[in-house]
């Protein structure tokens, strides 16, 4: 029986060519490379999970001409990686700084990776600084941080900083559906998607998700409802059928579909932020340019077109008012559930407040008139 590998790992890139959703990155380190302009210290910053000691590996591979299955960690040659967040202090510089005197014994460069570099202290960020000004010609250092407001600016002034961006939610459920077709897993678009949400722009994330899926899913197949019984997510249809009874103004069903949700183990709070996020990807759908910040599957995206045309600007523009003043209102209330049921109350009778304006209007027209 084979061991398991993760798929973070397992399906982790071998070139700038597989790296997902940093083109700017990767052409940019491309270039420098063809063109002999690679900077000796360079800052990686951006969030988890989006390829920055990836990327650093596959540049320290590239530049020395290592094979692709030299480049597992620091264990390769001529590639030293360091986690700042255990090995912080002013010694675990000082014994870095004493392995960079020492030229590389096979290939061009030695490759410094720092992970984590804005947990080093001080005291080390100082004992640093000298070496990372003036490095030997044949060390290069790439510092990697998902915080770099933290990295104090000598170190950020020495250093060429690539800001690596989230993952869009399209490239991610791309890349999972690759990796489903090469795994023979069989698996739903609308599926592939949530996970992709999910993961909020980290790849990383979105693979531990996917792994577990489909470890929850006996026969090899990834569906939507297994999805969002996994990850105990909300179901779409909750909102849109909670936003026709009360564009219906049918009081009773919203208030029992709510109390299903309440039933089935899901946070009122949670509910009021999902169904204000509904009611913004309606708003996202009443206009055709704005359609594509709708992050969501096809099958879904036309479900919100259909809504979005039977629901009024004025009832979502005053529902957002609505969830937004509940939202903020929520942890002071003493009773929430009743907090939810009065916004739910107000949201079924915005469209009656909306004629009863109109009708007053007219009749001081007639009046003015």
């Amino acid at each position: 029986m084979e061991n398991f590998v993760v798929s973070a790992r397992k399906y982790r890139p071998k070139g700038f060519d597989e790296v997902v959703g940093q083109k700017h990155i990767t052409t940019t380190l491309k270039n420098a490379i063809d063109n002999d302009h690679l900077a000796q210290s360079l800052l990686f910053c951006g969030p988890r999970g989006v390829g920055k000691t990836t990327c650093a590996r596959i540049l320290a591979r590239l530049i020395n001409d290592f094979e692709v299955d030299n480049m597992e960690g620091s264990s390769s040659l001529n590639i030293y990686e360091l986690d700042a967040a255990s090995n912080n202090s002013v010694d675990d510089v000082r014994n870095l700084i004493d392995k960079v005197r020492v030229p590389p014994q096979h290939g061009k460069y030695k490759v410094y990776i720092i992970d984590e570099v804005h947990m080093l202290s001080n005291a080390a960020f100082n004992a640093f600084l000298k070496t990372l000004e003036e490095p030997p010609s044949y060390a290069i250092f790439i510092l990697a941080t998902t915080e770099k407001h933290k990295v104090i600016p000598t170190i950020l002034s020495r250093c060429q900083i690539y800001d690596f961006n989230r993952i869009k939610v399209s490239d991610i459920s791309d890349h999972l559906k690759e990796i489903a077709d090469r795994e023979g897993i069989e698996a739903e678009e609308a599926a592939l998607h949530l996970i992709a949400q999910k993961a909020d722009g980290a790849l990383r994330d979105a693979l531990s998700i996917f792994d577990l899926i489909v470890t929850f899913s006996p026969d090899n197949k990834i569906t939507y409802q297994a999805t969002i019984d996994n990850l105990h997510i909300l179901d779409y249809d909750y909102y849109f059928k909670v936003t026709d009874a009360l564009n219906q103004e049918k009081i009773p069903e919203a208030l029992l579909l709510f109390d299903e949700i309440l039933k089935n183990g899901f946070d009122g709070h949670n509910f009021i932020n999902g169904l204000a996020s509904h009611f913004r990807d309606l708003l996202v759908c009443k206009d055709e340019s704005t359609l594509q910040l709708l992050e969501v599957s096809e099958q879904v995206k036309a479900q919100y077109k259909k809504q979005a045309s039977e629901v009024s600007p004025s009832f979502v523009l005053s529902g957002l008012q609505i969830l937004n003043q509940t939202d903020q209102s929520y942890k002071a209330s003493k009773n929430q559930r009743l907090a939810v049921e009065l916004a739910l109350m107000k949201l079924a009778k915005i469209n009656s407040a909306i004629d009863l304006a109109k009708q007053n209007d007219a009749v001081l027209k007639k009046k003015v008139s």
